[in-house]
């Protein structure tokens, strides 16, 4: 039926194609409707987040940066052979240089440099923390130059379990040049010392952005309520790149 219409379509110069609306692909169309060319994946994890959108098109380079050495370790070998992905050295990003111990969770996605909060154990017992490790951290404006030019539209995206709010105080002077961002946003303290989604949205919005989508995230498989999302940010006007 489809091959059908499509004859009949093509007469006209139109085809019959399937919009796919998962969460990689509404986020790749941001990215290419903003002119995004680099990703910065801060909390990569093992890579599920720069997986996702080159699965859903998006061919631009990423780099990833990831604490956790096995976490680490199964990000490069995910991405052999892939030169637009490069993986930074292991480290944590925040807003210091030098040494932190992380807590490494039961579920690994869940790990972070803060103590977790009985809200997010309760609804997720798998995230409770089995161990520590120490890693280097550094800022994000210490390393922001060795990957992104001038000329370069960045996205970055920050997924750091509660530590958001720490890599963007790492990050005041990379940030006036990113054009876009995707942060986990908590609705309720789930990491001792965290800030949460309407602190980070009024920063933002001083900042120059304004919230373009919002996914749903973490919640309490019991009560239903809502935990976390994900939102996503760009410019409210364009940023100017510098010129020779």
């Amino acid at each position: 039926m489809k091959k059908t219409i499509n004859k009949t379509l093509a007469l006209f110069g139109l085809r019959l194609s399937r919009t796919r609306n998962d969460v990689a692909h509404q986020t790749v169309r941001g990215l290419a409707k903003n002119e995004i060319d680099i990703v910065l994946d801060v909390g990569a994890n093992t890579g599920q987040f720069a997986k996702s959108i080159r699965r859903a098109n998006y061919q631009g380079k990423i780099v990833c940066f990831e604490p956790l050495p096995d976490a680490h370790e199964k990000l490069k070998n995910h991405f052999v052979g892939d030169e637009r992905v490069l993986i930074h050295p292991r480290t944590a990003l925040g807003n210091v240089r030098g040494s932190v111990q992380i807590n490494v969770s039961g579920n690994s996605v869940s790990s972070s440099i803060l103590n977790l909060l009985p809200a997010h154990s309760d609804a997720a017992p798998e995230s409770v923390y089995i161990d520590t490790i120490k890693t280097d951290i550094d800022c994000l404006d210490n390393v922001f130059a060795d990957y992104v030019t001038p000329e370069n539209r960045v996205f970055l995206k920050i997924d750091t379990q509660g530590y958001e709010w720490n890599v963007l105080n790492g990050a005041e002077l990379s940030l006036k040049k990113i054009d876009g961002l995707l942060l986990e946003m908590s609705l309720v303290p789930l990491y001792d010392g965290q800030r949460l989604w309407k602190e980070i949205l009024d920063r933002l919005e001083r900042e120059g952005f304004f919230l373009w989508q919002i996914f749903p995230g973490f919640s309490d498989p019991i009560s239903g309520q809502s935990l976390q999302f994900d939102g996503v940010f760009y410019r409210k006007a364009p940023r100017k790149t510098d010129t020779c």
